[in-house]
This record gives C-alpha cells, structure tokens and sequence, in this order.
C-alpha cells in the first residue's frame, strides 16, 4: 500500500474535538506568551495590572461569543473547577435531598466529580442511560427521567462521544415547569454551533477555550444569571472571590456581588493571556462561514463513511449534531495502529475504542479528507 504524504499545512487535521487550530496559531501563541514573560519580568510594579487587563479582555471575548452580559462571566481553570465552583455555591434548599439529573454521556470527568459530591452534599445522583445499541441519550429519556425531584440539572449542548447535538431549548422550558435549576456544558460546540445565553436562559452555562476556539488548557469559563449569583455562596473561595480582591481583614469576608465571587485563589491569568490570539482571531472570522465549511466536510465524511459501508454513530442531520463525526470501526481494526499510520501520511485523528473521532475545523481541507478515506479503503478489512 503506497500513500501520497501530505503537506504539513494541517489539511489532514481532524483533532478539533480536542485541540484546535487555526493559521497562524503557533505564532500568535508564541507573541502572546513572549509578551507576557516581557511584562511579568519586568522590574517594576505593573506586572498585576497589566495581567489582570489580559485576563480581562479573555472574559470579554467570552461574553461577546456567548451574548453575556458584564459581570455574570468569569474565568476558571476547567469545566470541572467551574461546576465544582457552582454545586459548592448553591442554596441548600437547591439540592439537599434532591436529584442531580445528568446524561449518561457527558463528559466523564463531571460525573466524577458529581458522584463523590453527591454523599455529602446530601443528593441522588441520576444517571439515565443509553438505550442498548445506541450511541447518545435520547433527549424523551431525559425528559421523562425529569421530574419534580430534580433539584439541578446537567445539560450536554453536544457530546463528546457521538457528537449528538441536545434540544436545549426544549429540555430547558421542561425543567422550567419542574421547578429545576438547568446548566448547560457547552465544551464541544462552543465556537463552532451558535450558543447564545440570552436566548437559552439556562442558569449557567461551563465550557473550555480548547476544541473549535483553538484556545490553551486552563482556560474555562463560568457564567451565571445575574439572579441566580446573588443565591450563591460559593464554598471554594479565595481572596479573588471578594468584592475587594486586596482586603486583608480575616473578619470581613465579602463575597463580591457579581460573577467574581466564583473566583477563589489567583487565577490561570496565563491560560487566558495565551488564549486571548485565539478568541480574538475567531471573533474575526465569519462565524456562519465556519459551520459551513464544517459542514461541506462533514458530508464528504458521511458519503465515505457510507461507500466504506461503516456505521457512523452521529446523528446525520445537521441539527442534531456538533461538528465532529463519529465512526465505529470493525472489531478486527487496532484503532490504535490506524492512527498511527494515518500520522505518517499527515492525517490526525484519535480512537476511543472501536470509535474513530474526525473533527473538521478551519485548517481541514477535502484534499485531507480523500487522504483519510484513500488509506481506509486500503486497509485491510475496511476496504470493499
């Protein structure tokens, strides 16, 4: 089997499920580190100021993508910190003997989280589940898992495993009527699948900067409606959480009145500053333009997915899915074989078990596509 290799120009890049990228990526993350290690050696007392107005201008861009207003956004390590930052806050009328209600395919590490808050915290963490043989939770199935117990709910905007893309508007109106409080992950289609918290009104909203943002590790973010920040008393605080972040008082603690007080100790300032190029690049970009291509891709994978005679694990129609596509390899496949050698030949993508993940973003071209898809008819047991 011979290959024509790629240019290293990222056409074959299919990883944005997990990192992005776009042109340009490595040196504007090399100017905006390069200037922070500038003002932060700096021998003089400006280094906070000028930190905290990157971290600043990180949040903005934040708000602008997601329609927030001032004061209800602020930044967090990951998804994890930040909704550990919202359970550890919440009235405990909110939660204690309640259920927690969450799909059972989000993103793994919030359920570990959840699972070892619930003894604790005093609720019922509810899991509902796959329906055998299919490959996301059913939005039915949550409505109907959904009842007046429920406490709090966990959205999934889009998975990470099928890329299945949630009716949140309709889950959000139906937990409205149980009298729930309704978050909302938005980590695999932010940046890519129009998101706006105006209009979903879901009362708070997690993500990352990693995947179609194309931002750095360490850079999450956590919004919340303005009513629901005046309830709040986050149990992880720090001196960052205080309306005025240089008391010093032991006595006088004082959570701040906006969004900061989910703030705790200092803050990844540098995940922001490293991720500020990224945002400001994709709020340059035409945003409609980015899904489209998304999308051009996306049905050139499917058309190939189906000649190959494959099982795509992604729902088909545009609507009801993220921007990655989802492909269950046969069993006599090593995954982990193939993606080494589609490396060799400028194709990247990644496994998880029998699923291969491709994920086309703004670098991806057709001409990586027919790549990827040259290499799967030849090898041995895809190929018809």
């Amino acid at each position: 089997m011979t290959a024509t290799p790629l240019p290293t120009d990222g056409s074959g890049y299919l990883l944005y499920h997990s990192i992005g990228m776009y042109p340009g990526k490595r040196e504007a993350m090399a100017k905006a580190f390069a200037d922070f290690s500038h003002l932060w050696a700096a021998l003089d007392d400006g280094q906070w100021m000028q930190a905290l107005t990157l971290r600043a201008r990180f949040i903005d861009l934040w708000r602008d993508l997601i329609d927030a207003e001032p004061g209800t956004l602020t930044s967090a390590e990951n998804v994890t910190t930040a909704l550990y930052s919202v359970v550890g806050s919440l009235p405990e009328k909110r939660l204690k003997g309640k259920t927690l209600l969450v799909a059972g395919d989000c993103f793994p590490s919030l359920h570990f989280l959840l699972a070892g808050l619930a003894p604790r915290l005093g609720f019922t963490l509810k899991t509902v589940p796959l329906r055998v043989g299919e490959s996301w939770v059913r939005d039915e199935d949550m409505l109907e898992a959904w009842d007046e117990s429920v406490g709090v709910a966990l959205l999934t905007f889009v998975t990470s495993t099928s890329s299945h893309r949630s009716d949140v508007a309709r889950l959000i109106a139906h937990g409205r009527k149980m009298g729930s409080l309704v978050g909302v992950d938005i980590t695999q289609g932010a940046g890519l699948v129009p998101y706006s918290v105006k209009e979903t009104y879901a009362d708070f909203t997690v993500s990352t900067t990693l995947k179609w943002l194309c931002g750095t590790p360490g850079a999450g973010i956590l919004h919340m409606q303005p009513e629901l920040i005046a309830a709040c008393s986050p149990e992880l605080r720090g001196w960052f959480s205080q309306e005025n972040i240089f008391s010093w008082d032991l006595d006088a603690f004082q959570y701040a009145s906006d969004a900061r007080r989910f703030d705790h100790g200092t803050p990844s300032v540098l995940a922001c500053a490293g991720s500020v190029p990224a945002l400001e690049w994709h709020a340059g970009q035409d945003q409609t333009a980015l899904l489209a291509q998304n999308r051009k891709l996306g049905a050139m994978i499917i058309a190939e997915t189906d000649k190959l005679g494959l099982d795509l694990v992604t729902p088909r129609e545009d609507d009801r899915r993220g921007g990655s596509l989802m492909v269950r390899l046969p069993e006599t496949i090593d995954g982990a074989g193939l993606i080494d050698r589609l490396r060799t030949i400028g194709v990247f993508t990644d496994c998880r078990g029998p699923i291969m993940r491709l994920s086309p973003g703004i670098v991806t071209t057709p001409e990586g596509i027919d790549a990827l898809f040259r290499h799967l008819r030849d090898t041995e047991g895809l190929g018809r």
